[in-house]
């Protein structure tokens, strides 16, 4: 699954955050705690440049605690980068953002201290704004792009922040983590398919936790295939239709909806081992397409030159 969706407000997003970063002392960047290499999107790595940052892991409630500390070891080997997990049900744990950004910049001290709030659409990013700030000023859903726009919000403590829209790169070229995305809500649900979301998480609960599926959905025996999960839980659940047959689309929704809850306990679905083998992987993928598309450039500048030749000699004919 090739994900590609970038609407217009993201690329107007993007030319403001290019615009703004000049004036800003210190980043501050919104992961999901479960897919913090995913959600990590690196148009914006590539805005920052050495900007400190501060890397916020947020729904660290539905991580695995082991694994989200092996990840702020991870992100803090980089200079200028310290990482910070919170939940929102531990306001504390938010409100300390403010000082460990101003200790990022104690040449600030004493100065007001201009942070850049960003992250990809349905981290938490409004959510935390809103309890650094003690009083609703984002707008929050659990739905990926409400922010549409940026705005600048005084949050006290000599700290303003600047909200930006949540934003993604226009193509998700790592299959693995396009699915991820889609599978935590991340992606808006007309640019993904459920039965092909579902068959993912229903490969990834059979490989790495085959237990809890088939405790989750009382199966009788562990099933084979993600055909045969989906299959299992769509009977559970009584998602039949025609001739007592399984609706995938229903059941693929079921098993999505009650991942995305956290009903199979905290899990973290990728690792820094992980994310070294995906990103080489991606590197050869992103080779293949460029190479395409050069071949594919060079048939169009052929075709065009093939095109106007024609026409001179018509007109040489005449």
């Amino acid at each position: 699954m090739s994900i590609q969706w970038f609407p217009g407000h993201m690329h107007k997003a993007r030319l403001e955050m290019q615009a703004t970063l000049p004036k800003v002392d210190v980043v501050i960047e919104i992961l999901d705690a479960r897919i913090p290499y995913s959600s990590e999107n690196p148009l914006l790595a590539e805005l920052r440049g050495d900007k400190p940052c501060l890397k916020v892991l947020a729904k660290s409630d539905l991580a695995d605690d082991a694994m989200t500390a092996t990840w702020q070891a991870y992100f803090e080997q980089t200079v200028g980068v310290r990482s910070h997990a919170v939940t929102t049900d531990d306001v504390p744990t938010i409100r300390r953002l403010k000082p460990i950004a101003t200790q990022m910049v104690p040449h600030r001290s004493g100065r007001t201290v201009t942070a850049m709030i960003m992250g990809i659409p349905n981290v938490g990013k409004s959510t935390i704004i809103n309890y650094l700030a003690g009083r609703k000023i984002a707008k929050t859903g659990n739905t990926p792009a409400v922010t549409k726009q940026q705005q600048r919000v005084s949050i006290g403590d000599g700290v303003t922040l600047l909200d930006t829209p949540g934003m993604l790169w226009p193509n998700v070229l790592n299959p693995n983590s396009g699915y991820r995305l889609a599978l935590l809500g991340t992606i808006k649900e007309t640019a993904m398919e459920y039965a092909d979301i579902g068959f993912f998480a229903a490969r990834y609960m059979l490989a790495e936790y085959p237990d809890l599926l088939t405790e989750r959905y009382d199966l009788d025996s562990k099933p084979t295939t993600e055909l045969e999960a989906i299959e299992a839980i769509g009977r559970k659940r009584g998602c039949l239709g025609k001739n007592n047959l399984v609706d995938i689309d229903r059941a693929s929704r079921i098993l999505v909806t009650e991942f995305r809850s956290g009903a199979f306990g905290r899990l973290t679905l990728e690792t820094p081992k992980i994310m070294a083998r995906e990103k080489t992987q991606t590197a050869v993928l992103a080779a293949e397409k460029a190479e395409k598309d050069a071949a594919k450039d060079a048939k169009r500048k052929k075709r065009f030159r093939d095109q106007q030749r024609a026409k001179r000699k018509a007109r040489e004919r005449r």
